[in-house]
């Protein structure tokens, strides 16, 4: 009886644990993505100096997002607004902001 009870609260406090996919916490990044939607969330914004198209991030895959913030972070990836950006981000910021980005939906 005793193993059996001290296996079932194992197995409680195991499961969410077990439940997580190692990606990042939606609503932690929606509220995270605040400085993101500036740029990003404006359709078809065009930067003044120097020229050039801001990307879609809504929708794009996780994998991508994270390896594009973990780009601009350590400087694989130098464009100087995004790498200002990705210098301040923790390891839990850049998967919880991929996650609320990769979520969105995208009107075609």
């Amino acid at each position: 009886m005793t193993r059996a009870l001290l296996f079932l609260v194992a197995l409680i406090f195991a499961t969410p644990a077990l439940a997580q996919d190692g990606k990042g916490d939606v609503n932690e990044g929606r509220l995270k993505a605040y400085t993101c939607m500036g740029c990003h969330g404006i359709t078809g914004w065009k930067n003044a100096y120097p020229s050039y198209h801001v990307p879609r991030v809504a929708g794009q895959s996780y994998d991508y997002l994270v390896a594009a913030l973990t780009g601009y972070q350590n400087g694989e990836r130098n464009h100087p607004t995004m790498r200002a950006q990705g210098e301040s981000l923790s390891e839990a910021d850049i998967r919880d902001i991929a996650a609320f980005l990769s979520s969105l939906k995208v009107a075609e």
